[in-house]
C-alpha cells in the first residue's frame, strides 16, 4: 500500500477533522473514500468550479484548433 500525503492550512485541517467526526468517520477514511470515488469517476465525483474564473484566450486560431484536436484525441483513448 502507498500513503497519500498533502498539506493544507491549519484552519482547513481543523475543520476537516471536525466535519469527519461529525459524520462518524476519520480524516484518513474520508481521504480514502475520496480517492476511490475519484478513481471510479476518472476524475472528480462532483462538478468542479471556481468562483474566480479566469479564462486565458489562445493567441491564434491555429493554437486553439491544435488544443481542441489534442484534447479530442486524448478523450478517444
Amino acid at each position: 500500500m502507498k500513503q497519500a500525503v498533502t498539506r493544507v492550512e491549519d484552519k482547513e485541517y481543523d475543520l476537516f477533522q471536525e466535519t469527519a467526526a461529525n459524520i462518524g468517520t476519520t480524516t484518513a477514511d474520508a481521504l480514502r473514500m475520496f480517492i476511490y470515488a475519484f478513481n471510479d469517476y476518472h476524475g472528480f465525483p462532483y462538478p468542479v468550479q471556481s468562483r474566480r474564473m479566469q479564462v486565458e484566450a489562445f493567441e491564434t486560431e491555429k493554437e486553439a484548433t491544435e488544443f481542441a484536436t489534442d484534447l479530442a484525441m486524448e478523450m478517444m483513448k
